[in-house]
């Protein structure tokens, strides 16, 4: 996600899946998870409950613009397990979303491609049972004006299909209004152009 957009996609749900290869039982879980102490509070709860696990396999991503992501093979051969599990997360192009796959040791090696499989395969199994969100992003803009004003700052609002999320109204009118954050900067100058530079609007949480 290098660009940014108006939404992202998470997982919508926690959800888990099973699979047995050769033996080995691979358990996945798909979570949602705002930040990164959510993904270690994740991480150390399944630890806990399979304290008899192999492995502990890891991907997430976070940050509505996945700005940070990391895996962890947990002791399998380097690259075939986290990066597998992160490979499927990137391509549903999920945020704020984390995998965590366990593996019991059947008595059987795999190999190279058998765990890239077993540990791809069960971590798309897990993200498919736990569906899609879609999280709008909003700038939210603070305006004020004189009631002289009120219909071309209105005019405004509605042209861009702003939400009012919180208002006052005494000799001034003042709003704070959401809008999707790529329309933030068009709705501040057509705002401005409209009242003539009066009144004022500004950003309330800068991206």
């Amino acid at each position: 996600m290098s660009m940014k957009t108006d939404a992202y996609k998470s997982v919508a749900r926690s959800a888990s899946a099973q699979i047995k290869v050769s033996g080995s039982r691979f358990l996945a879980e798909a979570l949602p998870a705002a930040n990164e102490r959510e993904v270690e509070d994740h991480i150390e709860r399944i630890r806990k409950r399979e304290y008899g696990a192999t492995h502990h396999c890891t991907a997430f991503r976070v940050g509505i613009d996945a700005e940070i992501f990391r895996f962890n093979d947990d002791g399998e051969p380097s690259g075939t397990a986290g990066r597998p599990i992160l490979r499927q997360i990137e391509a549903r192009d999920l945020t704020n979303t984390l995998v965590v796959v366990t593996r019991y040791f059947g008595g059987t090696k795999l190999g190279t491609g058998g765990l890239i499989r077993a540990y791809g395969d069960v971590a798309s199994d897990a993200l498919d049972a736990a569906g899609v969100a879609v999280e709008v992003i909003s700038e939210h803009l603070f305006v004020s004006f004189d009631y002289d004003d009120t219909s071309p700052a209105m005019l405004v609002i509605d042209r861009f299909s702003a939400e009012v999320v919180e208002s006052t109204y005494t000799d001034v009118t003042e709003l704070t209004v959401a809008v999707p954050r790529s329309r933030a900067e068009a709705f501040e100058a057509a705002f401005v152009d409209a009242l003539g530079g009066r009144g004022v609007v500004r950003r309330t949480n800068p991206a």
